[in-house]
């Protein structure tokens, strides 16, 4: 007798079909057990939702979102249309051919030029390939972030009681990006820069481009936001007084702990005044380090400038880049604060 191997046919259909019968999940049935346990659970989330702690973790979190999205969206409209319109032969024309003047004169051009930090690397490698000095290309790339003007405006509207912080913030960071400028004309050598690839969105039409460039810089720096505004909620509502008071009232401590914690947190420039304001607990010296670090060197950052312009690059320039935003953060702090 000839035993047959072959699958029934119908129920080889109903498993393609999705049937439950033949052991694949059906949609629906998944969409009622999460219903249901919803359902089940609403008692639980809403005592805890009604707890003080998650009321003020709501409350901050709330607050530095709504405050610092609508500048979020203006940097990054105005960092596509600089990307896309503003051809790069402009910078490569407008800049002396000297390296130790072009260097100010590129830190100053960041000064009124909006953008984010997620803008200023591709743009500082397309300063590269149209023949600028890297020193002046550099010193570009760490002013446009921190000094321009949406992002000092943010600061302002940050802290309406100290107008002093949105000059610290100038002063620190333009001398920041024209030091290392400086420092790169006269200690980098050309081996450790790797030449930069186009751009992503080379070859397409310009209003394509444009939407791509929004759409890739709302995705990355709204996601950090995010982020960045989960921290602060953490920290104010969740993490014990004592500890925050314990870092916040020695000096050193305090300011190299929020200067980590900018480079951890990657939030975009033009945002994270609101986050720094949130941190009340802390000096303004350290939120100052906070706002001058955060758009020079943080995870995203050195991941798009290894992209960029090489691993070697990205492991010499970011570290001396940490140590003299902290350095310079707390001597303009201590004189202007």
């Amino acid at each position: 007798m000839t035993t047959s191997t072959e699958a029934d046919p119908t129920e080889a259909g109903r498993r393609d079909a999705g049937d439950p019968r033949g052991g694949r999940f059906d949609s629906s049935l998944g969409l009622i057990m999460l219903l249901l346990l919803v359902v089940v659970a609403q008692g639980p989330v809403r005592r805890a939702l009604s707890a003080p702690v998650a009321q003020s973790w709501t409350t901050v979190f709330t607050a530095v979102v709504l405050q610092a999205l609508p500048f979020l969206v203006l940097g990054v409209l105005l960092s596509a249309l600089i990307a896309v319109f503003v051809p790069p032969s402009f910078f490569a024309r407008a800049l002396p051919r000297r390296p130790a003047v072009a260097v100010p004169v590129a830190g100053v051009a960041g000064a009124v030029l909006p953008g984010c930090e997620c803008a200023s690397v591709p743009v500082a490698g397309a300063l590269v390939r149209r023949g600028v000095t890297p020193a002046a290309a550099l010193a570009f790339l760490l002013s446009a972030p921190a000094i321009n003007p949406i992002v000092l405006t943010a600061t302002a509207v940050a802290f309406p009681r100290q107008p002093q912080m949105v000059l610290a913030r100038f002063v620190a960071s333009l001398f920041v990006a024209c030091a290392m400028g400086w420092l790169w004309q006269r200690l980098g050598r050309a081996d450790w820069l790797r030449p930069p690839a186009r751009p992503a969105f080379h070859g397409h039409g310009k209003g394509a481009a444009f939407w791509a460039s929004v759409r890739h810089d709302v995705m990355h720096a709204g996601g950090f936001l995010v982020v960045g505004a989960m921290a602060a909620a953490t920290l104010k509502a969740v993490v014990p007084a004592s500890w925050l008071r314990g870092a916040a009232d020695d000096p050193v401590v305090s300011i190299l702990a929020l200067a980590v914690l900018a480079v951890l947190l990657s939030i975009c420039s033009e945002a994270d005044a609101f986050v720094a304001a949130s941190l009340s607990q802390f000096s303004l010296t350290a939120r100052l380090a906070f706002l001058v670090v955060g758009p020079m060197i943080d995870l995203k950052l050195f991941a798009m400038q290894t992209g960029t312009f090489g691993r070697g690059f990205a492991l010499r320039f970011a570290p001396a880049t940490f140590v003299l935003a902290v350095l310079v953060s707390t001597l303009v702090g201590a004189v202007l604060l």
